[in-house]
């Protein structure tokens, strides 16, 4: 695997920080090439660029921004060479009763967490297509898609919306070797979880049967597999990683 993750070019979305951030750092150090965007760099982006200068690309750009988002995957193209992966991370979450939620964060939120992604996913498909040598893509879907959470019916209709996709895309892309995955973590302590207190965070290690909440070490294993010739005949699924809270 080795080998041939040291000739293979991974663009991830929302890199800079969190699980992104862990994703690329353990990408590169296993000999991928990784091209990431944020909306700003950070110190531990700058630390990777002078790291890795030859493996690594990032773009500061917001993803909801289709024409930025297009410019960057045809400068990729042309300066890294075709595309082997595509890794979705970049996703918010705005905790609020459905009811009284403000329009702009509904907008928001589904521009982010699913309508860029879609629209990201055609311009790397189109690139995927012309190499002809099949790929991966992998987006990181959340438990909230598959149970319901009190003031999460956006995010959980968003995430979602990133699983119905997946199932429909591994059939489009399957006849061209490309495969297409989703990764559903559970609560995980990172910014995405910052805004539950530690009460809460308790109730939710005491119903999960492994005891304890997701880390980023549970998740970056899956998606190397993923990404790895190992999983050449898995597609179309959603790997639940979350102590067994879903049971």
């Amino acid at each position: 695997m080795e080998k041939k993750a040291a000739s293979e070019l991974v663009l991830i979305t929302g890199g800079a920080r969190g699980l992104g951030l862990a994703i690329v750092q353990e990408l590169l150090s296993v000999g991928y090439r990784v091209a990431t965007c944020s909306r700003r760099s950070t110190e531990a982006i700058q630390n990777l660029q002078q790291q890795y200068p030859n493996h690594f690309n990032f773009a500061a750009l917001d993803i909801t921004d289709s024409s930025a988002a297009a410019d960057w995957v045809h400068q990729i193209n042309q300066s890294s060479g075709p595309l082997y992966g595509v890794i979705h991370n970049a996703a918010i979450a705005q905790d609020g009763l459905l009811a009284t939620l403000p329009e702009v964060e509904i907008d928001r939120m589904l521009d982010v967490d699913l309508r860029a992604v879609l629209k990201l996913n055609r311009l790397a498909i189109r690139n995927l297509l012309k190499t002809n040598r099949g790929g991966r893509i992998i987006s990181i879907s959340s438990i909230i898609a598959h149970r319901g959470y009190t003031g999460l019916a956006v995010y959980a209709a968003a995430k979602a919306g990133l699983e119905g996709m997946t199932r429909s895309l591994a059939r489009e892309l399957g006849p061209r070797g490309i495969t297409v995955n989703c990764i559903a973590p559970g609560y995980m302590l990172s910014e995405m979880s910052a805004g539950l207190d530690d009460k809460q965070l308790q109730q939710i290690v005491r119903r999960t049967p492994l005891g304890r909440l997701a880390t980023f070490a549970d998740v970056v294993p899956a998606v190397k597999f993923l990404l790895s010739p190992d999983a050449a005949f898995i597609t179309g699924q959603s790997l639940v990683i979350d102590g067994g809270i879903t049971v």
